[in-house]
């Protein structure tokens, strides 16, 4: 089986790659695009889950590092 990576991008989205399921509340699957895609993690996305870059007009800052 292919590993999943999901990487925490610094003042950014999480970028997954490989191959994932994304469902909704109502179990409903998002279509995805192979390879990877970026979820956000400011809130202020126009397209939620999915990143659209809002966080860099909004100035999202975030520096999340593994211990």
């Amino acid at each position: 089986m292919e590993e999943v990576r999901i990487k925490v991008r610094i003042n950014g989205p999480y970028r997954i790659e490989g191959p994932v399921i994304l469902e909704d509340a109502d179990g409903n699957r998002f279509q995805l695009p192979e390879g990877r895609i970026a979820l956000c993690r400011c809130g202020d996305s126009k397209n939620k889950p999915f990143c659209d870059g809002s966080h860099r007009e909004l100035g999202f800052q975030a520096e999340t590092r593994a211990e």
